[in-house]
């Protein structure tokens, strides 16, 4: 019994699908551990859904990148830091993530070979440091067990066993790209070698991949925030520069093409300013500039990896294995300039001198001789992080084999050490000393030359070089971008050092058939370290300031799993087993943890087996979670002690805002220092986020699956499973905001919040401290169908069609215990429906396969800029919209693929194929834009750049 699913174009099987075990294999009842279990056995049919793609299968897709490959499967959930999300900052950003069932990324755990894999300091998982090339197969389980490996199982596993054994020679290379810009180009290259006998095997293998820059201005679909609305999203401080003086604000003239950023004039002349009476009058429609074309839409990674895995037996019964491997993967990503004000860091204020030979009104008018605000776009320096991101895996251990209670017993005990490093670089931010010097008093020398300083007091020409800050790009030159350039670099550590042993086998025979067990203990410890840049931690430039992070904790856990199968072939009960597993885990920073699991498997007849299972999980916080250094923001708050908008009618709130020396009539002011006029205004001075809370206790989940599978026996080789799913976390970790911290303070007097901000002379808050904490849940519940069906081999070839169908019923969260529950199920990124259709075809040498990937309809917010287009459903209401009503359906979106292939005598295959056949458009989003992705076309942000062809060919020897 089993169904086969399928994830894009790939056809992963069902671990319970008997064609996944090799014939010869069962005859001499070799027994297999399946991801979701430690039990051994020769039974492939597991309680719990697992999907499993082979090699083959990945080659059918054209992809190169296991987080791509994943990204196919239909439970894969909008991936937080994707190729397309540029916009985002992190030391993640670069690699790629499995989101499963949305839940988040540091949700799913990721095993190598069965063994945890490495992870950033916030618990993610680079799949793109796991080269496909040398990947044996890949099992998705999908749905939690914690009570089996511990935290972080909680939406699911992705196990990816890579090669152990192989004789002779390969290699293999694949090349492709983007038709639409001729962009995108990936290149991949393995080698691999071994040699395997009775006594030894050792592998080697090396890879080399490389994906090239797309850049958001060669489509279209990228060149603007909106494509419908070509001319929203342009940013107001554009590269021609503009400064505030006696309540005007002045704009440099320049050529009109608001993508041009060429200038007409001399800006040390006020006649070549434009300016309005008030400040919102002054940036005219010609002003704007769109800052996406200086921006990429999907950033260039390099891996290079070396890897060996070899085996030793010692003996009949005891082996000794080993693997190592080294991957580094180089990726940088471009936004553009930055948008300079004389306020980016409101805590170090830089303004344009009245005794700069560049300051139009202290030069020319000789006015009251203060110094004068400005803006100007920097797009002479567009801004460039580099990662270079570092992995070392080594693990070496014993395996063996004994007989007990007359019953095959099989152990395990060893060792792993994962290591990852992030070294991240970043040029295009301004340092703001040198800006301060570069733009304070300066004068022309006797030789011609600008120089900083004063005819009385110079400063050597090569301390400091002035800057034309109003003078638009032409007006820079090589040495003043140098100098007020800042160079940015952070480092980022996390090392993992895992003690496991394992024992699995049968103890007394039951009526279904041997009563097994496994249990083990393991022993973790998980160290690392965040430094950022100095200068930029120190508020000294425009990058937002953080502070480092570094800890530490250990684990020891210890568990056991029963597998009862406790009848067979009777009446009504072909099979029944059960099976039983709890975990216990003791962290040194909270203390103690018991997760159970519940599984069945019962087979009323041949034809149909019916699973289910009941897991308690958890995920454990992170040391990012516990110990991270925070970063400047500057929230959206409204402050309770406002008479107009705060919570001043409550007693308690107005107690405890008069007690903190607040008079009745106190305004929450704006940037400009005049009282708010509506709610959620943003704060003027930065405040802290994410800032580490060592008492974090561990997020909780409750999963529920219940399952069928149906292989009739009167249609041969069709297969179909139907597994329903409900997954429930609560205590969720969850990054706090600063309407909660002052809400806490003025509204439940909890002092703990009260001392985490202050008040400045006028009363307004500043150096607000907002870290993470354990707060509301979140819930997940819909279905999975997946079908195949081999049909009778024909004249014309053997066809086999399989499909992968998820039905997402509901996803409700709430941010807090008792808050409003909102229901995403529908919106962008969370379609009620995905799928993915498969067929396959194989006649002699000659193989094809044509994929279909199904995005359904989806809900998206309505474009305020003009109400009348993007919002087809103005009148729909929702707790989810708040405040603004009105949505826009966005109907599905399909791709199709396709793969020809070719093996040819000489033990070689070549293939050639299409991603995006027909070229499909993604709809264009606004909820895309505010996930930080740089386009609003994003449905599927790693492969929705149109058609892409690529080209395979391996070889043998």
């Amino acid at each position: 019994m089993g169904a086969l699913a399928v994830a894009g174009s790939v056809f992963a099987q069902d671990a319970s699908t008997p064609a996944q075990a090799n014939p010869d294999s069962a005859k001499k009842l070799e027994t297999i551990t399946v991801t979701g279990s430690r039990i051994r056995s020769v039974d492939v049919e597991t309680a719990q859904p697992v999907i499993t793609m082979t090699q083959a299968d990945i080659q059918k897709t054209g992809l190169t990148n296991v987080g791509d490959i994943l990204q196919n499967l239909t439970i894969a959930g909008q991936p937080t830091f994707s190729k397309a999300a540029v916009l985002l900052s992190n030391s993640e950003e670069g690699g790629q993530y499995i989101n499963l069932y949305n839940l988040g990324e540091n949700r799913t755990l990721v095993l190598v070979n069965g063994k945890r894999w490495m992870t950033s300091l916030n618990g993610f998982t680079d799949l793109s440091t796991i080269p496909a090339a040398l990947i044996e197969r890949i099992e998705i389980l999908k749905d939690g067990a914690s009570s089996i490996y511990g935290s972080d199982a909680v939406a699911g596993v992705v196990n990816i066993i890579l090669k152990d054994r192989f004789n002779g020679a390969a290699v293999s290379g694949s090349v492709g790209q983007n038709e639409g810009g001729n962009d995108g180009t990936q290149q991949a290259y393995s080698f691999t070698v071994g040699n395997t006998t009775d006594k030894s095997s050792i592998v080697f293998a090396a890879t080399y991949n490389k994906t090239g820059a797309v850049w958001a201005k060669d489509r279209d679909l990228t060149k603007y925030y909106a494509e419908f609305d070509r001319t929203a999203g342009y940013s107001a401080t554009g590269p021609w520069g503009r400064f505030t003086y006696d309540g005007n604000t002045y704009v440099l003239n320049h050529t009109g093409d608001p993508n041009n950023i060429g200038v007409g004039a001399d800006a040390r002349d006020i006649n070549n300013y434009h300016y309005a009476a008030k400040p919102s009058d002054a940036v005219q429609p010609n002003d704007y500039f769109n800052a996406t074309n200086q921006m990429m839409e999907q950033l260039p990674t390099e891996l290079k990896s070396i890897f060996t895995e070899g085996s030793y037996n010692l003996s009949d019964n005891v082996t000794f294995k080993a693997t190592g491997m080294y991957a580094e993967r180089n990726s940088s990503t471009q936004t553009a300039g930055y948008p300079l004000t004389s306020t980016s860091q409101p805590n170090f204020p830089v303004y344009l001198s009245a005794d700069s030979y560049y300051n139009p009104v202290g030069n020319q008018y000789q006015a009251n001789g203060s110094d004068v605000s400005f803006a100007r776009r920097i797009t002479e320096l567009p801004r460039v992080t580099s990662e270079s991101a570092k992995s070392l895996h080594f693990d070496a251990g014993f395996e063996g084999s004994f007989d007990f209670l007359s019953h095959p017993w099989n152990w395990d005990a060893g060792f792993t050490y994962n290591k990852y490093d992030i070294d991240s670089t970043g040029t295009g931010n301004i340092n703001l000393l040198n800006l301060q010097q570069a733009l304070g008093p300066s004068f022309l020398n006797s030789g011609g030359v600008v120089q900083c300083g004063t005819p009385a007091n110079p400063i050597a020409l090569n301390q400091c070089t002035p800057f034309n800050i109003l003078g638009g790009p032409s007006a820079s030159n090589k040495q003043v971008l140098n100098y007020i350039m800042a160079r940015e670099q952070g480092t980022e550590q996390n090392i993992t050092k895992d003690f496991t042993a394992n024992v699995t086998g049968g103890l007394f025979e039951l009526p279904g058939g041997t009563f097994s067990l496994a249990a083990g203990i393991e022993h973790r410890n998980n160290s690392g370290y965040e430094t950022p840049d100095e200068m930029a931690s120190a508020g000294y430039t425009t990058d937002l300031a953080a502070g480092p992070s570094a800890g530490s904790y250990t684990t020891n856990e210890a568990y056991l799993e029963l597998n009862a199968p406790l009848l067979k072939d009777l009446p009504g009960a072909k099979s029944l087993a059960l099976d039983v597993a709890s975990r216990y885990s003791h962290y040194s920073n909270f203390g103690s943890t018991v997760n159970n699991k519940y599984s069945f498997t019962w087979s009323p007849f041949d034809d149909l087996l019916v699973r289910g299972t009941f897991a308690k999980g958890f995920r454990a916080p992170t040391l990012g979670d516990l110990f991270g250094g925070g970063s400047q923001t500057f929230d959206q708050y409204t402050d309770p002690c406002d008479v107009t908008y705060g919570s001043t009618g409550n007693p308690t709130v107005a107690k405890n805002c008069a007690a903190a020396g607040l008079g009745p009539n106190f305004h929450q002011t704006n940037n400009a220092g005049a009282p708010v006029t509506g709610p959620n205004t943003q704060s003027s001075t930065p405040f802290i986020a994410g800032a580490g809370n060592t008492f974090l206790q561990p997020e909780h989940s409750t999963t529920r699956t219940l399952g069928l599978v149906y292989s009739p026996h009167y249609v041969d080789g069709l297969n179909m499973t139907l597994d329903y799913y409900d997954i429930r976390i609560t205590n969720v970790i969850t990054a706090i905001d600063a309407n909660y911290v002052l809400d806490q303070c003025y509204q439940y007097s909890v002092q703990e919040f009260c001392s985490a901000f202050q008040r400045d002379a006028n009363g307004q808050v500043i150096n607000l401290n907002h870290g993470n904490a354990n707060l509301g849940w979140i819930e997940t519940t819909g279905y999975n169908f997946g079908a195949s069906y081999r049909l009778p081999s024909f004249s014309i070839g053997q066809f086999m069609f399989n499909m992968n169908v998820n039905y997402l019923d509901d996803w409700n969260q709430a941010s807090v215990n008792g808050g409003p529950v909102i229901n995403y199920a529908g919106q962008y990124g969370y379609n009620h429906w995905r799928a993915n259709f498969g067929l396959d075809w194989n006649r002699g040498n000659w193989g094809a396969t044509w994929g279909i990937r199904y995005y359904g309809a989806f809900i998206d917010d309505c474009w305020s800029a003009d109400p009348v287009i993007h919002c087809n459903m103005p009148n729909y209401t929702s707790v989810n919209w708040g405040d603004s009503p009105g949505a826009n359906r966005m109907g599905a979106t399909v791709f199709n693929d396709a793969q020809v292939r070719y093996t040819l005598p000489w033990k070689g295959t070549i293939a050639f194929g299409m991603r995006d056949i027909f070229d499909k458009h993604p709809p264009n989003t606004i909820d895309a834009n505010a996930l930080g992705f740089n386009s609003s076309g994003t449905v599927d942000p790693t492969l929705d750049l149109g058609r892409y062809i690529y080209l395979q060919y391996n070889q043998s020897f």
